[in-house]
């Protein structure tokens, strides 16, 4: 299963779906887009309805190798992005 969608795919999709010329569900895509990283970078979460909910979690300090000189390293703490998907998004997956 190595279908896959990129974004070009994704405008298309939209511009179809929304009867928007591509140019025009490009920008509103790459908004969005700013618009969720920009929330994210300032702690804030982006919660869709029946869709999911973006978020950022603290990752601890860990002890990690360097897998080609064996050595053992610190990962200092930091933060990731995560998103959840919501519960009707996960039963439509499981078909």
């Amino acid at each position: 299963m190595d279908n896959k969608i990129n974004k070009v795919d994704l405008v298309k999709a939209m511009a179809e779906e929304t009867g928007m010329t591509q140019k025009d569900s490009k920008i509103l895509l790459d908004a969005f887009l700013t618009s969720v990283s920009e929330a994210l970078a300032n702690g804030d979460n982006v919660k869709l309805a029946n869709f999911g909910t973006f978020s950022v979690r603290d990752t601890a300090e860990r002890k990690a190798r360097n897998p080609r000189t064996r050595e053992e390293i610190i990962v200092p703490a930091g933060k990731k992005p995560v998103f959840k998907f919501s519960k009707s998004v996960r039963e439509q997956v499981k078909g």
